[in-house]
C-alpha cells in the first residue's frame, strides 16, 4: 500500500507549503493593519478633541 517511494513523493510536494505562505503573509499584512489602526486611532481622537475644544472655546 505505502511504499518509500510514495512517501518521497509526498515529501516533495510543495502545494500545501504555497497555501501555508500565503496565510502567514495574509496574518502579517491583518497585524500591520491593526498595530497601525491602533497608533493612529488615538491621535485621531486627540486632534478631533482639540478641534472641538477650539470651536467651543471661540464659540
Amino acid at each position: 500500500m505505502f511504499n518509500k517511494d510514495h512517501f518521497e513523493r509526498l515529501k516533495r510536494e510543495e502545494t500545501g507549503a504555497s497555501a501555508i505562505e500565503y496565510g502567514l503573509i495574509a496574518a502579517l499584512v491583518f497585524l500591520v493593519i491593526v498595530a497601525a489602526v491602533n497608533l493612529l486611532s488615538g491621535k485621531t481622537s486627540n486632534m478631533f478633541n482639540n478641534v472641538s475644544n477650539a470651536v467651543i472655546e471661540n464659540t
